[in-house]
């Protein structure tokens, strides 16, 4: 399913972030520090009243840099409106309405997204400060809130409800869902394009819920794949932080709706920051992933091509578990072990332990007794059992859940992989205590 997407909008610290971090339902979603990967998140899952959304920090727009105030504005605001089913307009009661809340106001105006007015930083309950100014901004009744003190918060979130989607969509059960996903201009479309142009088998399109996306539903050997296309946005001029900013957002959408995401890295420059984002996107939504290392033409000799695959080994290890294909989009070599590539992973990504095997397994680890200990308190392992496929969960009941750290954590996910595979899937494993 589908969660509905919020952007927070407004200037520079009206506020934004001190509001998503006090809804987010886990804080560490916004910076959650991982060996190999720079997690500076501004989008968080976040849960009221038994509803599910995600909030996305458009940031502080930043009139007074570089960039001309017009283009900043419409940019980044334009950006938001396109890509959000809801928009909380946030600005600031200690500093009132400013020419910069006007500018934004104008843009929002003119979309069919609906649009909440927030005065943050009311600290005082009892604050009758003149909110009238803001009707001016022509976006109707202000709510009043305190993210640094929660007051008004729970009333802005309800308000929130009442404006998403009755319900998002779900995807058949019985459709694979392939997210095609990656920086701009690393050549996402041309993989499609050829899929599409060597399998000729189009069964159907459908208008996908990225705004300016189309999901494409092709037959291959008796499987129905929904590939969903991230592509559209393009680097224009000095925008370029924003547009790679918005592309994140798009390809968050279209992995929450996948199964598997095919991750495309461009040869010709090799492993860049934002790749590692988007993969670390893929994994946190428990997408399966297959990296493709498009360009691959351009790779050069054979020395430049082994430091290439070196340096990905070593900047996407944390997804060291998805299958590497090298392929050239502009001539179609390699894209062949594509389907190949996404049935296996499918496979994996379905693939449930039996408990009394998974068990043997917990055995083992026992007996080689790589237990945490701490103030003589000592780790045991009582059993385990796997309770969810796509992605595959697994809970291990132990008697001191407070003893496994993240070391022991990678340990456990290891054995796994060891003995059971899942072969571009990512593991999640609980720890319970027996009750």
């Amino acid at each position: 399913m589908t969660l509905p997407l919020i952007a927070v909008v407004g200037r520079a610290n009206v506020g934004k972030s001190t509001f998503i971090n006090r809804v987010a339902v886990k804080s560490e979603t916004i910076v959650d520090e991982t060996p190999g990967v720079t997690r500076d998140r501004k989008y968080v899952e976040a849960e009221w009243a038994g509803k599910n959304f995600i909030l996305v920090d458009t940031g502080g727009l930043d009139f007074m840099g570089e960039k001309p105030f017009a283009q900043a504005v419409t940019e980044q605001a334009f950006l938001a409106v396109k890509e959000a089913d809801l928009i909380i307009f946030m600005v600031d009661a200690k500093s009132g309405l400013l020419p910069d809340d006007e500018d934004i106001a104008k843009i929002l105006r003119t979309s069919k997204t609906p649009v909440l007015l927030t005065i943050n930083k009311v600290d005082n309950p009892a604050w009758d400060g003149d909110k009238y100014q803001f009707y001016k901004l022509g976006l109707g009744e202000p709510l009043a809130i305190s993210s640094l003190h929660g007051l008004g918060v729970g009333d802005l979130l309800d308000a929130t409800l009442e404006h998403l989607p009755a319900c998002m969509e779900e995807i058949d059960e019985e459709t694979l869902s392939v997210a095609i996903v990656g920086r701009p201009n690393v050549g996402k479309s041309s993989i499609l394009n050829k899929l599409l142009g060597e399998e000729r088998v189009i069964v159907s399109e459908t208008p996908g819920t990225t705004r300016d996306s189309i999901d494409t539903i092709i037959s291959h050997d008796n499987q129905t794949l929904r590939f969903i296309d991230t592509a559209g946005l393009r680097k224009r001029g000095k925008i370029t932080d924003n547009v790679e900013y918005y592309s994140l957002v798009r390809a968050l959408r279209a992995l929450d709706r996948a199964e598997i995401a095919l991750l495309v890295v461009d040869a010709s420059e090799g492993v860049t920051e934002q790749d590692q984002r988007v993969a670390d996107l893929a994994e946190s939504r428990g997408c399966g992933i297959i990296v493709l290392f498009n360009k691959w033409d351009l790779a050069g000799d054979a020395a430049r091509q082994e430091k290439l695959l070196s340096d990905l080994a070593y900047k996407l290890r944390f997804i060291r578990y998805a299958p590497v294909l090298k392929i050239t989009a502009l001539t179609g070599k390699g894209l062949s072990r594509i389907f190949k590539a996404i049935e296996l992973v499918a496979d994996e990504y379905h693939k449930r332990v039996p408990t009394p095997t998974l068990n043997k397994l917990v055995v083992e680890i026992k007996e080689e007794g790589f237990m945490p200990v701490k103030r003589n308190k000592k780790l045991s392992l009582l059993y385990a059992t796997q309770t969810k496929v796509a992605p595959p969960v697994f809970i291990f009941f132990v008697n001191r859940p407070e003893l496994v750290n993240t070391n022991y954590r990678r340990y456990l996910k290891g054995k796994i992989r060891e003995y059971f595979g899942f072969q571009g899937c990512p593991i999640f494993v609980r720890i319970r205590k027996r009750a």
